[in-house]
């Protein structure tokens, strides 16, 4: 990782030298993008990376005052990038200053080594989404009405706190989750989705951590069991409620790219259909797993029980063997002196 001290420098701009300094080189792309607000020529440019754009105002009958809502563009590109770098320079310090100084004081194996490092920053992730999320939905007030999952579609504009929760998911999980901001479709069922996931592999992580200082903290695995298939029961509920029950009882059916309206049966179906198959995909890994630990314990037990050899029991002498010579040294005892001096 960046910001660490190396004894041998490798050559510059080579692969090495890319890998053990990209947190110093993505740092130093930051600081030329904040410097370009000290300047009038270019703050205007600056101001769109690091900024939310496309700031919407609208009156909404509930509110007294105009409430700020956003939508999404083509501009989002530079937002994000900019929180991709912040995510780098997050990693690098997570890595450095905790997780680093945890791996000297568990002198731990090179495959415990990575592990430990992707849970760490994994769990710090989960963390920080699951906090932030729950923030969101309490201030939406999802406990008490569900139904926000649907009521107003389509969705084409949100607050301000949803829109850049999507874009520093985006940053993190720019190579699996672009879909889940830029289709903008959903993006409050997506919202709640989020926040169980993330407390899950949370949990998931966190064990590891125990795990990995001590191999017998590991209750921690069997609460994340637990949760973690109630949390894909919950997604399943949730899905069937939103795309089954909610959005057909909308006002606004229909296909319309220019509003953001994707409110008929083919795409709810689709929609439906594809996040049943991940979930039951995760089931299929979560059993097999499951199943894997359970034969390894099995065997590991067996293979304790045979290392155990039963003590051997004494064996009992048989009264019949040597019977004989027995009664000879008994019929000798009664021999009188002389007879025993004559033998």
């Amino acid at each position: 990782m960046g910001f660490r001290k190396k004894n041998k420098s490798p050559p510059v701009l080579s692969h090495e030298f890319v890998i053990q300094n990209h947190a110093d080189m993505v740092s130093c792309v930051a600081m030329i993008i904040l410097l370009g607000l000290m300047f009038e020529v270019t703050a205007k440019f600056a101001i769109m990376f690091i900024t939310v754009q496309y700031n919407v105002t609208q009156n909404l009958e509930e509110a007294i005052e105009p409430v700020n809502l956003y939508q999404y563009g083509p501009k989002d590109i530079a937002t994000v990038f900019f929180y991709l770098l912040i995510a780098v320079i997050l990693h690098a310090l997570i890595q450095e200053y905790i997780l680093d100084k945890m791996n000297r004081r568990l002198h731990l194996s090179k495959t415990k080594h990575s592990k430990f490092n992707e849970s760490g920053q994994l769990a710090a992730f989960y963390l920080f989404s699951f906090i932030w999320g729950c923030s969101i939905l309490t201030a939406e007030e999802f406990a008490t009405n569900p139904t926000f999952l649907w009521e107003g579609y389509p969705h084409s504009h949100m607050v301000f706190q949803v829109k850049f929760f999507y874009i520093c998911q985006i940053a993190y999980w720019l190579h699996a989750l672009p879909e889940l901001y830029f289709q903008k479709v959903l993006h409050r069922l997506g919202l709640v989705l989020l926040v169980p996931h993330s407390l899950v592999e949370l949990l998931f992580h966190a064990s590891r951590l125990f795990y990995f200082s001590d191999e017998n903290k590991q209750k921690g695995f069997t609460l994340w069991a637990l949760l973690f298939v109630i949390a894909r029961l919950l997604t399943l509920t949730l899905s069937v409620l939103t795309f089954g029950f909610g959005l057909p009882r909308v006002q606004n059916q229909g296909f319309s790219l220019a509003e953001g309206n994707f409110n008929v049966l083919t795409v709810r179906m689709t929609c439906l259909a594809a996040i049943c198959l991940t979930q039951a995909w995760m089931m299929w890994k979560f059993i097999n797993f499951q199943l894997k630990k359970w034969r390894e314990h099995s065997q590991s037990q067996a293979t304790k029980k045979k290392a155990v050899s039963p003590k051997s029991k004494p064996h009992k002498k048989d009264p019949t063997r040597g019977g004989s010579a027995n009664g000879v040294l008994k019929s000798d005892d009664k021999t009188s002196p002389r007879a025993r001096k004559t033998l």
